[in-house]
């Protein structure tokens, strides 16, 4: 079933795909570099994020390999929960400035401490390499927490492809004890890379997210031919072990049956759950948030709320 979208969303989507028709017309493909810049340039629709007094970029060093990481938190004297905030940006694109005002927010929000992670990108770094660096992140964030207090509570939080690092890293965790993940937070997750659910058609073009730039974006991840739904989380072993989830789904997004089904298994499971469907948004409205702000902070009250929630 097709969305309905947002009045708030229609201006801006009629430009975005005129500029699509456009590019089909005259045969133009995008490159990496194009398409990296493009998601880039909706950093100018993120209202700005608080000042906060603890902002530092540091380094998490695991054998002579270092992942880039920036640290926020708002109360660095007291001890708060860590957050490691994992961007979207289809495996492809996304780092962590375009990022920087939504990481401050949900330091603010959620009164954490929130680490950005610089993960590795496709083409030059296929699948698995950023969900190494991610998970590598997670076991060693501690490195890098020398100057601000933290307490034991963990959780990992991702919109789109960010949510799909959550989700591999949770499913991960059954079998590694290693990987310590008290809650997870997904904003239109990606769970399904073999892209089989309705909404990935009906879905499909118009909404910002169009399902064959999708498909693409997974070419360059997958590149030695890997069973790509034994990757995806939606199909992986789902059961009470795996953390409280907040999850955040849109009407209008390829991706929505793929999070509602993922939110029902966990569901069923016995996992709590806690579920919040924005019927008329699209996908990557968290870049899009002078557009709909009252949304945006609404989800963001949900991640505040749902970090300071006692844990199960």
């Amino acid at each position: 079933m097709r969305g309905i979208v947002s009045d708030k969303l229609k201006p801006f989507l009629a430009q975005v795909n005129q500029v699509i028709a456009d590019n089909k017309t005259n045969n133009i493909t995008l490159s990496i570099a194009q398409v990296r810049e493009n998601l880039n340039n909706l950093q100018a629709l993120i209202s700005k994020g608080p000042q906060l007094p603890y902002v530092a970029n540091k380094q998490i060093t695991v054998n002579e390999h270092s992942i880039h990481v920036r640290i926020y938190s708002p109360q660095p004297q007291q001890k708060l929960p860590v957050v490691l905030h994992y961007h979207g940006g289809g495996h492809l694109a996304g780092n962590i400035d375009l990022y920087d005002n939504i990481s401050r927010k949900i330091a603010q929000s959620g009164q954490c401490v929130v680490i950005a992670v610089e993960y590795r990108l496709a083409p030059e770094y296929p699948y698995p390499a950023g969900i190494n660096d991610c998970q590598q992140a997670l076991m060693h964030y501690q490195q890098v927490l020398t100057d601000v207090a933290f307490n034991e509570q963990v959780i990992i939080l991702g919109d789109s492809a960010g949510g799909a690092i959550c989700t591999t890293l949770t499913m991960q965790s059954l079998t590694n004890s290693a990987l310590k993940i008290d809650k997870q937070i997904l904003i239109y997750p990606s769970v399904d890379y073999t892209l089989s659910s309705e909404s990935s058609k009906s879905n499909g073009s118009g909404f910002l997210l169009e399902i064959d730039k999708v498909a693409w974006y997974f070419d360059h991840y997958f590149q030695a031919n890997e069973d790509r739904a034994k990757a995806s989380p939606l199909f992986g072993t789902i059961n009470r072990s795996l953390p409280d989830t907040l999850i955040f789904t849109a009407g209008c997004d390829p991706l929505r049956d793929e999070g509602l089904a993922y939110a029902g298994a966990l569901t069923a499971a016995g996992v709590p759950v806690n579920h919040q469907h924005f019927d008329d948004l699209i996908h990557a409205y968290m870049l899009l948030e002078t557009l709909v702000s009252e949304e945006c902070q609404q989800t963001y009250q949900m991640i505040g709320e749902f970090i300071q929630q006692e844990h199960h």
